[in-house]
C-alpha cells in the first residue's frame, strides 16, 4: 500500500493534522487534552489504514480473477449479496467476463463447425468430380456412339448433383447471413402444396407412388418462394427413402396456436438414434441413400424457422415418417 502515492499523501496529511491539533490543544487546554486528541487521530488513522488495506485486498482479488479469465480458466461467480460500489463492480465484472467467455466459446465452436463444413463440402464435391473425370477419360477413348451417350448421361447426372449441392449451400449461407428477403403474405396451403409437388409428379408416376392431398382450405402467412423450396426438400427426402409403389400423403391442420402442413410417407423410417440429428447439416443416418448429401432437410428447417415457424418429425422404422411444417399464429 505504501507504494501508492495517494495512500502516502493521506498518511502525511493525517500526521500533519495530528501534530497541529496536538500543539493547539496543548496551548489551549493543556497536555492531557493534546494527548487525548492525538490518540483519537492516531486511532482514526489506524482505522483508515485497516479499511484501505481491506479494500486493497478486495481489489487484488478482482485482479487475480481477471487474470484467470484472461488465461482462459473457468469463470467463478464472484458476486456477493452486499451493497456498495465494490459489490456493483464485482457483479458487472462477472457479467462482462461471462459474456466474453460465451463469445469465445461461440467463436471456437463456429471455427470448428466451419472446418467440418469445409471438409464435408470438399468430400461431397469430390465424388461427382471424380466421376466426371472418369467419364471424360472414357469418352475420349470410346468410339461406340451408344456408349458415349450413356457416359454423357452419367456426366449430366453428376453435374446436376453438383449444381444442386452448390445452390443449396449458397441458399443456406444467405439464410445464415440474414441476407435473404422474406416477403410474408397470406397464401392458400393448397397452392403451396401444388407448386411443391409439381416437379416430382413424373417421378412419382414412373415409380407408381400413390399421392394424396387432403385439403382443409387453410391459408398460411409465409414467403411463397422459400416455403415451396422447404416443402420440396422434405418431399424429395420422402421419395428418396421410399420404395416404388409407396404412398405420399400431404394434409393440413389448424388449431388455436398454429397452422401446419403434414407430409407423410411410407418409407423406411428413421431410427431413434438418427431422428434427433436429421436437421443437422451433412448428417446422414443409417438409412440414407447413396446419393444423399444431408443438407436438404437442414435447408428446409432454416427456411421455416427464419419465418418464426418450426418443423417437427415423427417416425417409425419400417412404417414411415411424418413431417409437421408449422406456422405459428401471431398472439396479441
Amino acid at each position: 500500500m505504501l507504494n501508492n502515492r495517494n495512500y502516502r499523501s493521506m498518511l502525511i496529511a493525517f500526521g500533519v493534522i495530528t501534530i497541529i491539533s496536538f500543539c493547539v490543544c496543548v496551548m489551549l487546554y493543556g497536555v492531557h487534552a493534546g494527548l487525548f486528541t492525538a490518540a483519537c487521530e492516531i486511532a482514526l488513522a489506524a482505522f483508515f489504514a485497516l479499511f484501505t488495506r481491506q479494500r486493497y485486498m478486495d481489489i487484488n482479488t478482482l485482479n487475480a480473477y481477471l487474470y484467470k479469465v484472461l488465461s482462459g480458466d473457468d469463470v467463478p461467480d464472484i458476486r456477493d449479496q452486499e451493497e456498495g460500489e465494490l459489490s456493483i463492480l464485482k457483479a458487472n465484472i462477472y457479467k462482462a467476463t461471462t459474456t466474453l467467455k460465451y463469445q469465445r466459446e461461440t467463436i471456437s465452436k463456429d471455427k470448428k463447425n466451419l472446418a467440418e463444413a469445409m471438409a464435408d463440402i470438399s468430400h461431397q464435391l469430390k465424388t461427382p468430380l471424380t466421376s466426371i473425370m472418369v467419364m471424360n477419360d472414357l469418352l475420349m477413348s470410346e468410339t461406340n456412339e451408344e456408349e458415349r451417350k450413356k457416359f454423357l448421361k452419367t456426366q449430366c447426372k453428376q453435374l446436376d448433383k453438383m449444381n444442386w449441392l452448390i445452390q443449396t449451400l449458397l441458399k443456406l449461407s444467405k439464410i445464415d447471413a440474414g441476407t435473404i428477403s422474406l416477403k410474408a403474405e397470406n397464401i392458400a396451403a393448397d397452392a403451396l402444396i401444388k407448386e411443391a409437388v409439381e416437379p416430382f409428379e413424373i417421378q412419382m408416376d414412373i415409380r407408381n407412388v400413390k399421392f394424396e392431398a387432403v385439403s382443409k382450405g387453410i391459408s398460411v402467412r409465409c414467403d411463397r418462394k422459400w416455403t415451396v423450396e422447404a416443402l420440396q426438400n422434405i418431399i424429395k427426402n420422402c421419395l428418396e427413402h421410399m420404395d416404388d409403389e409407396g404412398k405420399l400423403k400431404i394434409c393440413q391442420e389448424e388449431n388455436n396456436i398454429y397452422k401446419q402442413i403434414i407430409i407423410e410417407d411410407t418409407g423406411c423410417g428413421i431410427s431413434k438414434e438418427d431422428i434427433e440429428h436429421i436437421f443437422e447439416r451433412f448428417y446422414k443416418g443409417k438409412n440414407a441413400g447413396n446419393d444423399s448429401v444431408g443438407i436438404g432437410l437442414a435447408l428446409a428447417k432454416s427456411i421455416i424457422t427464419s419465418q418464426k415457424g418450426d418443423i417437427v418429425v415423427s417416425s417409425e422404422e419400417g412404417v414411415g415418417t411424418t413431417f409437421y411444417v408449422r406456422f405459428y399464429k401471431t398472439i396479441i
